[in-house]
């Protein structure tokens, strides 16, 4: 997500400073950004205007002087809370903190800060540069001049913000994961196939592209890692992982960015 959201950004004209403290991962990710924005150009959803500058580092304390500063890692509270601070304390007060959780609460977050008003929860979808409307989580401490921040980066990047409440899995998770678990067990207990799975979702249901091509999309880890926030939070027993997707991920098939997950994506790696 944090290279999807940076090409987002940078097909916009926004400078992107992209902090990563994988050498590994950041060896890679101006090949992976430019990747994105050819793709995204291809299919039409690049505006006619100059590239934002993009810079790499793999140090928190170059983002100094940031107005925003978008979290957008691992789903882990502790984790994500550990970095928020770690910008908090660089950028300063005035600076907007969001975090791109899909179904941590924002307060869980910002209750950990030293200053939760600087708060917000931005859910970016996947692909950023095609997907239009994004979630934006107001936290209970969450103040008006944090909000403003995002909304003027929002309309700069041609977003629609859709304000919901906070809690967890917020709407978009809450929903769509627990359904995606339930397409998986289908398939799991050998009712149907993904493709049928799929196929009756789009054509029956006008799910744009079916629940299990949309967990190829988010990365089967990433999802597990959600259904257990949300399990862990809710106590929703449909949002346990179910055992099929449990495997593919002890099996590193983790969807598109793997190669393999429900479906197969040669060259996808």
């Amino acid at each position: 997500m944090g290279t999807s959201i940076t090409a987002l950004a940078v097909s916009h004209g926004v400078p992107v400073l992209l902090i990563d403290t994988d050498p590994q991962k950041r060896a890679g990710a101006r090949a992976r950004v430019t990747r994105e924005l050819r793709t995204a150009q291809l299919l039409g959803a690049q505006p006619d205007v100059a590239h934002g500058e993009l810079t790499i580092s793999g140090v928190v304390a170059d983002c100094r002087g940031a107005e925003v500063v978008i979290e957008a890692i691992t789903e882990d509270a502790a984790l994500k809370a550990k970095v928020l601070a770690e910008a908090d304390a660089v950028v300063g007060a005035g600076a907007a903190l969001v975090t791109n959780t899909s179904s941590i609460p924002v307060e869980e977050l910002a209750a950990q800060l030293p200053r939760p008003q600087n708060l917000v929860g931005v859910h970016f979808m996947n692909p950023s540069y095609l997907i239009r409307t994004v979630e934006v989580i107001r936290g209970p401490r969450t103040g008006d001049p944090a909000m403003d921040t995002v909304a003027r980066l929002l309309e700069a990047l041609g977003r629609r913000p859709v304000f919901v409440g906070d809690g967890p899995g917020f709407v978009t998770s809450r929903v769509l994961h627990r359904m995606i678990n339930d397409a998986a067990r289908v398939v799991e207990e050998g009712r149907a196939t993904a493709e049928d799975v799929d196929t009756l979702m789009q054509d029956c249901l006008g799910h744009r592209t079916g629940p299990l091509r949309t967990a190829d999309l988010i990365g089967l880890d990433n999802l597990v890692d959600s259904l257990w926030v949300l399990h862990q939070r809710t106590g929703d027993e449909g949002c346990r992982p179910c055992e099929l997707l449990l495997r593919k991920v002890r099996d590193g098939e983790h969807g598109r960015k793997s190669g393999r997950g429900f479906y197969s994506y040669p060259g996808a790696i």
